[in-house]
């Protein structure tokens, strides 16, 4: 795995957090030449954030005048992170419902192997979230193809399409490293509490664990990680 961060993954978690948190207010014009300036970036890693960013509803096109912030209410948040936990929650309960098979838990502890190997020091660094969002999305993924549910697939697409619903959806404050780090191994955690209870056969408990994992997003004081995870 490459280990450096990405200038578009980079610009795409700082805008995020900036028009979550008010810091870029809504209806603010986001122009792509001030915006690389700031990062010390080309304008293609910022144009390709500002189009991940309207998949999300968290920027408007202002046609060929670029983009303006639309910043989220803390209601629309709730209501998407609510809906991914309830359907996430349904996936583990499927699979902790089923016999075990050995290749999924194969899978499950190489994993959270990962996780566990990113903060087995103390030591955090930038490259370190993109260390994580790659093993978080590939943690969640497994959970979903794993139940075999594709409806649950289906409506978690739509869902994604809503402001810090999707699980990559990362907002992150690159001046406050060790607490985006501490927000980051409690979600980490969280991993490894439902697959315990996943492995256990246990689906109400799985359940019940992914939805608080979720719901931990909306937690105050859990900022500058605001996006599900």
């Amino acid at each position: 795995m490459d280990q450096a961060m990405k200038p578009g993954q980079r610009v795409l978690f700082a805008l995020r957090k900036m028009i979550v948190s008010g810091e870029i207010p809504d209806g603010t014009r986001i122009a792509e030449i001030g915006t690389a300036e700031r990062f010390g970036v080309s304008r293609m890693p910022v144009r390709t954030a500002l189009r991940t960013l309207e998949q999300e509803g968290l920027v408007v096109r202002l046609g060929r005048r670029g983009y303006a912030a639309r910043g989220p209410t803390p209601t629309s948040i709730e209501d998407a992170v609510e809906v991914r936990g309830v359907l996430e929650g349904l996936a583990v309960r499927i699979i902790a419902s089923r016999p075990i098979a050995p290749g999924f838990v194969r899978k499950l502890q190489a994993c959270l192997a990962e996780g566990d190997a990113l903060f087995a020091g103390d030591d955090f660094a930038a490259e370190d979230i993109d260390r994580f969002y790659n093993y978080n999305l590939a943690f969640h993924d497994l959970l979903l193809d794993t139940s075999g549910n594709g409806a649950i697939l289906v409506a978690l697409s739509r869902n994604n399409h809503l402001p810090l619903a999707s699980a990559g959806a990362l907002a992150v404050d690159w001046d406050d490293l060790a607490s985006a780090r501490r927000g980051l191994h409690a979600a980490h955690q969280d991993h490894h509490a439902v697959a315990e209870a996943i492995l256990a056969g246990k689906p109400e408990e799985a359940e019940a664990r992914m939805r608080r994992h979720a719901r931990a997003a909306l937690i105050p004081g859990m900022m500058p990680l605001v996006g599900p995870l």
